[in-house]
């Protein structure tokens, strides 16, 4: 392993800066014009010269074009999953995840606007939006197998060293639970943000997200003053 030196600490914290910065900027630039022409009518060419790269670097962050528009959010997905280990051991499996999405909002906010342009991109794009989903799907189950981790059972949240396992021998190794609450975790999210998509100027996301974890945590009992209320 190579040794991390006072000088190429800051070196390497600065290059891997350097990259995100790149790799959002291209992300960025891809949903703006897909929203605007179409994401059939964008090519690598045009995304690269409005992030202000060459179209080699940008196939040094993705492998195709369609990559860019499945992306949004990778880094995110990376932090919660590190933010469920890293939860107080006495927490209650769906409070840590809870919390590991909470700090992840702000971002979400300040970046409203792409995410909405994003999901406009998508609902017009059918090819894009089943992409999309297959790339959902495996951050569920690697959620769910970051749960199973946090639960003492179950695969690791990183798999061992060797051809990655496929997907089918991925769920095989995990019970139900860890499976349900990635699941339940990941739609909450997911309705949490169309919902609030449709009416910005009513309340914050934050508040609609704690809304639908308040409705999880209740197990989903209908809210005081509903017919068919329990």
């Amino acid at each position: 392993m190579q040794n991390v030196t006072e000088d190429s600490a800051p070196q390497g914290g600065l290059r891997e800066r350097k990259k995100r910065a790149t790799r959002a900027a291209l992300v960025e630039a891809a949903v703006r014009l897909a929203a605007e022409h179409g994401a059939e009518n964008v090519t690598v060419e045009a995304i690269s010269e409005a992030a202000g790269v060459s179209p080699r670097t940008f196939f040094n962050y993705f492998d195709s074009r369609d990559d860019v528009f499945v992306m949004i959010g990778a880094d995110s997905r990376t932090r919660i999953q590190h933010a469920v280990l890293a939860a107080p051991a006495d927490l209650p499996p769906l409070q840590a995840l809870r919390a590991a999405m909470a700090a992840e909002l702000a971002e979400v906010e300040h970046q409203h606007e792409l995410w909405r342009l994003h999901a406009e991109v998508l609902r017009r794009s059918p090819r894009l939006l089943v992409r999309s989903l297959g790339v959902y799907a495996s951050d569920e189950l690697g959620l769910a197998e970051t749960l199973a981790e946090r639960l003492g059972g179950g695969a690791p949240a990183e798999p061992p060293a060797g051809p990655p396992a496929d997907d089918d021998s991925r769920r095989l190794a995990l019970d139900l639970y860890p499976r349900l609450l990635a699941a339940v975790g990941v739609t909450a999210v997911r309705v949490a943000f169309e919902h609030w998509c449709v009416r910005q100027e009513e309340r914050p996301f934050a508040d609609v997200f704690e809304e639908a974890f308040d409705h999880l945590a209740a197990g989903l009992r209908a809210p005081s003053g509903t017919t068919g209320q329990a």
